[in-house]
């Protein structure tokens, strides 16, 4: 950043114009509206200021009487921000610095078809204690529960969507779950939520979900699971494993082609987590990848694609919500506090394939 002091020209025979001091420039990218800036700048012995955003025309210089201005870039670029403290029109000091403008790109999205990574049937030292294949065209109620309506406060996290049982499919040895933009019982969009609660919980062990994930501005796909204690301990008592969240769009971490891996748990009365995220070369919605957990007495472990990219050490005390049985959620969520909202980019519908849920445990 640097300060300029524009020279002081006399207005009278002997009389010279105090210049403003001080002068300070803030610069706030909107978390909310792609390419809008908030600046704010302040400056001692200053009557009135004015701002360039860098960009050729009228509409982008403003004056302001209280230091304050927002201003919305059309396009792309790397601009200067130039702000001034004025005594008079002619007569200020000025202050510059440079502002990085870049517009979220949807995707190219390819029709995968059944392409990508593939996981064994079987493991040296494994046994194979579970698997859901998705064959056939119904899912199966003694492994399942759908979840419908909008939660507390939306599902906790103020998410947008209706969940409804109409929303998951399973055909050709996959179960799809599909978000859309409809309206539902006052909710703008609907997708479908699907637990094992009460039916298939577990407690360590390899855990591989071969996916393909959806895309998008304010699109959350999650595959995950809760502590089997839930119902009555509640959140985040009972413990929380994310084995894949992809956040869509330009949320901060986020983006099509990143996974998150992620545990959340009680420490003393304290809401705690711990988590990492890896980047994959291309979308994640590009090809079928396999989430992967291992874990044990001692830790969890996070892997897509057989490369592990976290780990947590769970022997302290204070996670003891990682030592009981868990069972599996799998859901698409639209918008909520973590990504957002869907926007103009979003197309709909979005779909998550889930080809198959193995568990192994030791023998």
């Amino acid at each position: 950043m640097a300060i300029t002091f524009q020279a002081c020209r006399e207005e009278e025979p002997g009389t010279n114009v105090l210049l403003p001091s001080s002068l300070k420039l803030e610069v706030v990218l909107d978390e909310e509206v792609e390419g809008k800036v908030d600046v704010t700048a302040t400056a001692l012995s200053a009557n009135f200021y004015s701002f360039d955003f860098g960009v050729d025309g009228e509409s982008q210089y403003i004056e302001s009487e209280d230091g304050t201005a927002t201003y919305t870039y059309e396009e792309a670029g790397e601009y200067i921000i130039t702000a001034r403290a004025h005594a008079l029109q002619d007569e200020f000091v000025e202050v510059t610095d440079t502002i990085l403008i870049e517009f979220y790109t949807p995707p190219v999205i390819t029709l995968p078809g059944d392409s990508g990574y593939r996981t064994p049937t079987s493991y040296d030292g494994y046994t194979l204690v579970w698997n859901e294949e998705f064959v056939g065209t119904f899912l199966e109620t003694s492994n399942w529960n759908y979840e419908t309506g909008t939660g507390s406060s939306g599902w906790g996290n103020n998410e947008l969507q209706y969940y409804q049982e109409e929303n998951a499919t399973v055909d050709d040895g996959k179960l799809t779950i599909e978000a859309r933009e409809e309206i539902i019982q006052g909710s703008n969009y609907t997708s479908a939520r699907l637990t094992t609660q009460g039916k298939q919980e577990f407690q360590y062990g390899r855990i591989d979900i071969r996916a393909r994930s959806p895309y998008g501005q304010g699109i959350w796909p999650a595959l995950w699971m809760l502590g089997s204690d839930f119902s009555t301990a509640g959140w985040p008592f009972c413990g929380e494993i994310d084995i894949m969240e992809m956040v869509g769009g330009t949320v901060a971490g986020g983006g099509d082609n990143v996974v998150h891996g992620t545990v959340h748990w009680d420490n003393d009365g304290q809401y705690a987590n711990y988590g990492d995220s890896k980047t994959m070369p291309e979308p994640l919605a590009n090809a079928f990848h396999v989430y992967t957990i291992i874990w044990d007495e001692s830790q969890i472990a996070w892997y897509i694609d057989d490369v592990q990219y976290n780990v947590i050490d769970i022997t302290p005390a204070a996670l003891s919500e990682f030592h009981q049985p868990f069972f599996f959620i799998v859901n698409i969520a639209v918008g909520g506090n973590w990504p957002g909202s869907p926007d103009a980019t979003t197309t709909f519908p979005q779909t998550m394939d889930i080809d198959y849920i193995r568990v192994f445990q030791e023998n």
